[in-house]
């Protein structure tokens, strides 16, 4: 199997598992042996997970920014609704310019790190 179809095989294995999860999530629920609420506040580590999916294998270079910026606002959501470190919505938006400097710094790297994927991302 070339890499290229190992890298659409699992993400979308990832894909069906997440369904199953949540599929059987609301089973649980609604035959009442698990409350899903007490687990819905997690949802933001789902992106993180995606994320993570997306930055794994041999994805491209704008496939691994993109990953990069799933698992960054997957995290931020997470402490913004646990109320991790103090962050709010209305307190936690430097947080953005700081990741986008960051993915501008980081782009060269990122663009030398993934050389067979440049003409994927011009096409």
């Amino acid at each position: 199997m070339s890499t290229e179809n190992g890298y659409t095989a699992r993400k979308q294995m990832l894909w069906g598992l997440v369904l199953i999860a949540i599929g059987l999530a609301f089973l649980l629920d609604r035959l009442d042996i698990v409350d899903v609420s007490t687990v819905w506040h997690y949802w933001p580590l789902l992106l993180v997970v995606v994320g993570i999916n997306q930055t794994i294998g041999y994805p491209s270079a704008r496939e691994f920014r993109s990953g990069l910026w799933t698992i960054f606002v997957g995290l931020w959501l997470f402490a913004v609704f646990e109320g991790l470190f103090g962050l709010t919505f209305r307190n936690s938006w430097p947080l953005f310019l700081l990741m986008a400097g960051a993915q501008l710094v980081l782009s060269p790297a990122i663009e030398r790190r993934f050389p067979q994927a440049k003409e994927k991302d011009r096409a």
